[in-house]
């Protein structure tokens, strides 16, 4: 687990990159904002990870920004988990490839 990066939730379908950076850097240095989008529509999908320099300035926005409001919505702020290991999704192509067995 990454103490310097955050997860960010709750937020508005047009928030920005840059909003967020701006934002965030009152509470330390911003390292990297990675906003995550939609794979079809390009559009925000309402989260992204923050990552600052130190783990005390993470900490700090945690405290700063958690349940406070941005853009007219209450976020949720807290330090980021690591990523679950899920399964692969189920889809047409792969139920194509996995019924064809090789001869």
């Amino acid at each position: 687990m990454n103490p310097n990066r955050l997860f960010v939730g709750n937020l508005s379908f047009q928030t920005a990159e840059n909003d967020l950076q701006d934002y965030f850097s009152q509470a330390g240095s911003v390292t990297s904002v990675n906003l995550m989008l939609d794979k079809m529509t390009g559009r925000s999908r309402g989260f992204a990870f923050i990552e600052f320099a130190t783990p005390e300035e993470a900490s700090k926005a945690v405290e700063q920004f958690h349940n406070k409001e941005f853009q007219g919505r209450q976020l949720t702020v807290n330090i980021a988990r690591p990523r679950e290991e899920r399964p692969p999704r189920w889809s047409e192509r792969s139920s194509r490839n996995e019924s064809a067995s090789p001869r």
